[in-house]
């Protein structure tokens, strides 16, 4: 019963046929080695036929959910098993169907019988079914094995090669028998970690050329082989006389797994260049964007078998001969992490996009932008059909599609610096599209991002329509050259990717006369550099997210003239800026590293005696200002920040400490002579639900300015409580910001709260504050700078 098409075993139920029994050693190993959990568990039977094992394992008390792709298995199963609850009885083919069915919180058991060596994608669906196993759970595979079975029926059985490449990566193996059959239960997890290796042989000969084919099925997954030399690999292999790298790429590509290409749809992006054993090797790496056939096993001496795989599994595919594993990242940059070095240069073609996802791809998009339109991010008809559209995992191909498409909070961090630190990501969905809308773009705009990555850049050129382009530029070759790649993959032809420094603009070339329509960045901006400002056009509208006193805000400026008017505030968080608008922020420590503080405005404050204050008495004032369960008060920490001359933010690095602040948090403080005072939250009402708890607003203080430094304080606090705070939390009062270029005279500024960067001076604005220009406050000015209000 070698059957290999549905419809094969479509018949094979509907004629009446069975499967083999489930033995009763098969039961015992179940009720042995997979108990059900304490308060119930859950169970997959994939493959499930008639139903028999399903039925077993509900009757030991799990909720089992039963699949099979046969529609006439699963008929058959609700018939003869009526009586049986607990089962959901599911007709899905668990290798290409949307597993939207299938229980979103994970399983305890997941059972595979007498089906592994049916599936033809045997390593993405193992590890696609153990990233739905619960902590703790277990998948039990149960097939024939080649030494108890006749010849002409191997072709149902695993040999030990094949039994040692299921069970890698598992923490714990366990194998049993049962009646001839192989019983392996796995727990753990199923990853096993990518490693790029040789063959053992070496090259004959001065030099080794090469092509490899990199080649996608209709859901975007990459063809890999078995090969018998216990590694994966792509379809290639040597040049033949005068052959060039595409024509070669295509020849393997038939010759190995029976798919067939045109020269025309095989194109060379990339050529590698390093040695293998000594020998010196050069590898094409050729994207097939098109192809015909059947995928079979040509050269049986060489491969095992040929699969799909999901790009975000390759990271824990296990060996991958490194020639392919670097083609892999040449197409997909970042897929297979710390690979050996090697020579790439990318080759300028005018490669098409290349289409491709599975079904569960584009439901979960359209999951994501329904959760970010209904939290009213993304009002306007354009920005939905975007999100709708826009296919944002093939941006973040390192990650599963339910990472991809998260539609809260989450970003997906795609490159790091040496310290850990993210440097690069996908941000999250909602604060994309709140951005793009801010911008209100008209059809056929031009737009100039700084930071790059793709996909932001694409919502944007989908929103400007077919006439419209962006420009988008980053500092960092390796984000550029994934960029290109990603865009070049699934783009729309509209993005031209930069390699510079985004604070110095958009090369003069690409400038459209008159400005760009708008702007946005896409990383923490401390300052605002003039070529931002200056290569926008008149009325265009710049997005970015702007630090302020170490807090941020995705802040949207209008143009007028030469200054920049605030519209629209959205709190927020980003990668911090590199290149020119790079910075360290001064910081000062005390009490042997328990408290650090931090000057995020950029000048540092003098500290003398502040470490003896420290060791000092403590003084406590109440403001007498309260809140509930989920209150917002990032406004009071703008407000803060923006209104009180010697503001920094005191950070504590130990759980216990003279403070209070908890371990690896920071709050708002201000400095006098030795002195200084912070803002707590302290709770004053406790219950059961969140409704019946009460926080109050407190600040500490050290030294013997202490006490007028907290009034000072919670004098701010009550100011924001009466003029900026509002019950609705989406509610509360922004300030009216301008920006003005660095230089700019104190007389020609609107009155306000100064705060000059760099580059330009911001001047806030805030309800019930009578504005005033303060110049540079010395620091024995601080105590004398009362907070001033209407």
């Amino acid at each position: 019963m070698g059957y290999t098409a549905r419809e094969e075993w479509q018949q094979h139920y509907a004629d009446g046929k069975n499967f083999r029994q489930l033995g009763d050693a098969e039961r015992a190993v179940f009720a042995e080695h997979t108990p059900v959990p304490e308060g119930g568990g859950r169970a997959l039977d994939v493959g499930c036929g008639t139903g028999e094992l399903a039925a077993y394992l509900a009757s030991l008390g799990y909720a089992v959910d039963a699949v099979d792709f046969a529609g006439s298995a699963i008929a058959r199963a609700r018939g003869e098993h009526a009586e049986v609850e607990g089962v959901r009885w599911l007709q899905l083919d668990i290798e290409n169907d949307d597993p939207a069915k299938l229980h979103q919180e994970g399983y305890d058991l997941i059972s595979l019988r007498l089906m592994y060596p049916f599936l033809r994608d045997r390593s993405r669906v193992l590890h696609a079914l153990g990233e739905r196993l619960r902590p703790g759970g277990a998948l039990v595979v149960i097939t024939p094995v080649v030494e108890h079975t006749p010849e002409e029926r191997r072709d149902i059985a695993l040999d030990e090669d094949e039994i040692g490449l299921l069970a890698a990566g598992w923490k714990q193996v366990v194998r049993l028998e049962a009646d001839e059959l192989a019983v392996l239960v796995l727990r753990g997890s199923c990853h096993r970690g990518a490693a790029a290796v040789e063959r053992r042989q070496p090259p004959t000969g001065h030099a080794v050329t090469g092509a490899l084919a990199v080649v996608t099925d209709e859901a975007g997954r990459v063809l890999l082989g078995r090969s018998r030399r216990g590694m994966w690999e792509l379809p290639g292999g040597k040049t033949s006389g005068p052959e060039d790298f595409a024509a070669a790429a295509v020849r393997e590509l038939g010759e190995e797994t029976g798919l067939a290409a045109l020269a025309s749809d095989a194109y060379v992006v990339t050529m590698l260049v390093d040695d293998s054993h000594g020998v010196p090797r050069l590898t094409a790496v050729v994207r097939i964007t098109a192809w015909s056939g059947t995928l079979t096993t040509q050269e049986p001496k060489l491969f095992d078998r040929w699969e799909w795989h999901d790009l975000h599994a390759l990271s824990c595919v296990g060996d991958v001969f490194t020639p392919a594993a670097q083609a892999l990242d040449a197409v997909w940059p970042g897929v297979i992490p710390d690979l050996p070095p090697v020579h790439a240069y990318p080759v300028a073609v005018d490669q098409p996009p290349v289409p491709g996802e599975p079904a569960e791809a584009a439901r979960l998009r359209h999951e994501m932008a329904e959760t970010v339109i209904d939290g009213g991010w993304g009002p306007s008809e354009q920005v939905q059909e975007a999100l709708r559209t826009v296919p944002r995992h093939r941006f973040a191909p390192e990650v599963n599609l339910a990472t991809a498409y998260d539609g809260g909070d989450r970003a997906v961090i795609t490159r790091r610096d040496e310290t850990g630190a993210a440097i690069s990501s996908v941000s999250a969905a909602w604060l994309q599209a709140d951005m793009v809308e801010s911008l209100r773009l008209q059809p056929g705009a031009i737009v100039f991002e700084a930071g790059s990555g793709g996909y932001n850049a694409e919502l944007i050129a989908h929103v400007a329509g077919p006439e419209g382009r962006v420009v988008t530029v980053d500092i960092d070759p390796w984000v550029v050259r994934r960029t290109r790649r990603f865009l070049t993959e699934a783009g729309s032809g509209r993005v031209t990717v930069v390699e510079a420094d985004a604070a110095l603009g958009a090369p003069v070339h690409l400038v459209p006369r008159g400005g760009f329509d708008g702007s946005v960045m896409t990383y923490n901006c401390w300052d605002i550099a003039p070529d931002w400002r200056e290569q926008l056009a008149e009325g265009g509208r710049l997005v970015l997210p702007l630090e302020v006193g170490g807090y941020t805000r995705a802040i949207t400026f209008e143009r007028r003239g030469e200054v920049l008017h605030a519209r629209h505030f959205t709190y927020c968080g980003f990668v911090r800026d590199q290149g020119q608008q790079a910075r360290t922020v001064p910081v000062a420590g005390f009490l042997d590293g328990e408290l650090t503080l931090r000057f995020e405005n950029g000048i540092a404050a003098p500290t003398a005696g502040l470490e003896e204050a420290l060791r000092g008495p403590r003084h406590e004032l109440a403001t007498g200002v309260t809140m509930g369960a989920g209150a917002y008060f990032g406004s009071l920490q703008l407000y803060a920040a923006t209104t009180l001359p010697t503001f920094c933010r005191l950070a504590a690095h130990r759980d216990t400490g003279v403070t209070g602040v908890a371990k690896d948090r920071d709050t708002p403080a201000i400095l006098g002579d030795g002195s200084l005072a912070y803002l707590m939250h302290v709770q004053t009402r406790c219950g059961e639900r969140p409704e019946e708890k009460e926080w109050e607003w407190f600040v500490r203080a050290f030294g013997e300015q202490g006490p007028q430094l907290a009034e000072q304080l919670a004098a701010t606090v009550r100011a924001w409580d009466r003029h900026v705070r509002a019950d609705d939390n989406s509610k509360h009062a922004d300030p009216i910001l301008t920006v003005h270029p660095a230089g700019t005279p104190d007389d020609v500024l609107l009155a306000g709260d100064v705060l000059d960067k760099e580059h330009c001076r911001l001047v806030f604005r805030w309800p019930g504050r009578n504005g005033h220009v303060p110049g540079p406050a010395r620091h024995t000015d601080a105590m004398a700078a009362a907070t001033v209000e209407a």
